[in-house]
């Protein structure tokens, strides 16, 4: 199985992410990392913890990270992930689980350099744990075998949901991403211009009907799925944080090809853009591999089979 750390901002698409990656059965989870995005951060590893409780693993650690972005301020995103930031589902859980010891950017370090050429590591939140750690040991680009980025919008411009031009995991720390972008990773970038074509809209969900998991993607979707609605006028959830989890298991469920990408941190109209050089016209090597197509039903499928345990 692929060594992996599962590096989260939990967040209802978060806590789908990692219960797929955990019932995939496919990865070797040496840990979930946790960091300041769409929640603050104590709620976050209260989520993550809750999420794993009800997963039911007690050899699964959460790890807790960056409590803010390197210079932006915080910004949360209560009104797609409900004032818990899991849309109310596990209010009655406690989280209990004990934490890893670890500092969240010192874990992924001694990870990777403990597993040098087999470590994938999945930024499924803002980028600030990675871009921490590779300040403090620029060798880590080395030693992961890949980083595979829940996040940006490369062709598809306008169409963001942090700014029209930005995703809002680039968006909460582009400062982070940028050194990211830069240190040279073998990275892929799951963008919108993919994941907004992946909806799980009530009708999937009720094929989880008398599994285990049903209720609760049902309850913490439901905050999530009225925002879509009322904003978008589409009933359902796009399933951003899941796709990424699904293209390590799957690289087929996208098509990709690899750009020069840098990342805007100084306009105020465009901060976060993930800026993709096409017709390389600044003659820079490619650094990120992006994503130009999805097969949405084929991998909305496989999230669903996969979710499918019996309660």
């Amino acid at each position: 199985m692929k060594k992996t750390i599962l590096d989260v901002d939990t967040g209802i698409d978060d806590a789908l992410s990692i219960i797929y990656a955990y019932e995939s059965r496919q990865l070797d989870l040496l840990g979930i990392t946790t960091v300041n995005g769409n929640v603050p951060l104590d709620d976050v590893v209260r989520n993550t913890k809750k999420v794993i409780q009800l997963i039911d693993d007690e050899n699964l650690k959460v790890y807790r990270g960056a409590d803010r972005s390197l210079l932006k301020e915080v910004h949360s995103e209560y009104k797609v992930h409900g004032n818990d930031g899991i849309g109310g589902a596990l209010s009655e859980m406690e989280a209990t689980k004990p934490e890893g010891e670890m500092f969240a950017p010192d874990f992924i370090i001694e990870q990777a350099k403990t597993h040098a050429g087999e470590l994938t590591l999945i930024m499924v939140g803002p980028l600030t744990n990675l871009a921490l750690a590779v300040r403090k040991e620029p060798r880590i680009a080395e030693w992961v075998d890949q980083v595979v980025v829940m996040g940006g919008l490369v062709s598809k411009a306008g169409h963001g949901n942090s700014l029209p031009t930005s995703e809002f995991n680039i968006y909460a720390d582009a400062e982070a991403a940028k050194i990211v972008f830069h240190a040279g990773f073998n990275l892929q970038l799951v963008s919108l211009d993919v994941t907004l074509e992946t909806f799980m809209n009530r009708k999937t969900i009720e094929k989880l009907k008398g599994t285990k998991y049903y209720e609760f993607v049902l309850q913490s979707t439901e905050v999530y799925r009225d925002y879509s609605s009322k904003r978008f006028g589409m009933d359902g959830c796009a399933l951003h944080d899941p796709l990424t989890v699904g293209v390590v298991l799957d690289p087929t469920f996208v098509k990709t090809e690899k750009y020069f990408v840098d990342v805007e941190t100084k306009s105020e109209l465009s901060y976060g853009q993930t800026i993709c050089d096409f017709r390389k016209l600044w003659k820079k090597e490619p650094n990120v591999e992006i994503c130009l197509d999805v097969e949405g039903g084929k991998f909305v499928s496989h999230f669903i089979e996969t979710l499918k345990v019996k309660s």
